[in-house]
């Protein structure tokens, strides 16, 4: 160990882009851990979300693309335009703040920032379907098809 310890310098010396890279690296990998830790709202699995509609009424809103919630989505989710996405204009929202609201899209990739604004806009249970419409299908759970 001392040997390593001594080594060290000429090795940071003789490698310094290495050693940036693996800084930055560091970096980047405890800054996400920090913001996955301080985030107030919480990833849901399929088979979590499946606990949720068996135990609670949760308000599912699904973010995708119209044509992508036409194709396949999880039962019961209303689909809203992430551009249209606003909690405090919507008024099905604002009777929503104290139920639990799942956001949900494709593949579960653009839904953090929508989780944000929910909680900005007063709600409690914010949650987020990790993996999005893709998880559940690929978990073999139901899905509907079409506009409602």
């Amino acid at each position: 160990m001392n040997d390593v310890m001594q080594k060290l310098p000429a090795f940071a010396s003789n490698h310094t882009a290495l050693v940036a890279a693996f800084v930055v690296i560091l970096i980047a990998l405890i800054a996400g851990e920090v913001g996955r830790l301080l985030r107030k709202w919480k990833p849901l699995t399929p088979a979590g979300l499946t606990q949720l509609i068996n135990r609670d009424t949760p308000l599912i809103i699904d973010l995708s693309a119209s044509a992508d919630y036409e194709k396949a989505h999880v039962p019961g989710a209303k689909n809203v335009a992430m551009s249209q996405f606003d909690p405090e204009t919507q008024k099905d929202l604002s009777k929503a703040k104290d139920l639990p609201v799942v956001l949900v899209d494709k593949d579960g990739r653009g839904v953090g920032k929508a989780a944000n604004r929910l909680i900005k806009a007063g709600f409690t249970k914010v949650f987020v379907l990790d993996g999005g419409t893709y998880a559940w299908q690929t978990a073999q759970l139901p899905v509907a098809k079409g506009k409602k």
